[in-house]
């Protein structure tokens, strides 16, 4: 069963930087596309970006020209780097992965548990 587990959250002043992480393991699926979301608090939950497995992504009008988002495949490791941070931008952020047999497109998605991001001074 895939895992994924997010790293690099924290507390960081509006300007401020922050770069998370997101490593799978554990499924013998491919991992197709990538991505991020966030949940602010009493809010539903959003896409952030997106990346697929030949490397094109997709951005969040709200966050595209500050954030980034990354793979490396060989590591199953899925990143977003998030610069000019907003008070806004406060949420709980999901990685996703997008899995299924080899050649056949993916079946089902993996979400990790969340990761808090606070952006306050």
């Amino acid at each position: 069963q895939m895992q994924l587990v997010e790293s690099g959250g924290g507390l960081v002043q509006p300007g401020g930087s922050l770069r998370l992480s997101c490593a799978a393991s554990g499924s013998t699926f491919r991992i197709y596309a990538m991505g991020w979301y966030r949940q602010a608090l009493g809010r539903q939950r959003e896409q952030v970006a997106t990346i697929a497995s030949g490397g094109s992504t997709d951005y969040a009008d709200s966050v595209k020209g500050r954030f980034t988002i990354s793979r490396d495949n060989a590591k199953n490791t899925v990143y977003l780097q998030m610069n000019s941070l907003k008070p806004e931008d406060t949420a709980v952020y999901y990685c996703t992965a997008d899995l299924g047999p080899e050649g056949l497109g993916p079946k089902g998605r993996a979400w990790g548990p969340g990761t808090q991001v606070t952006v306050s001074s």
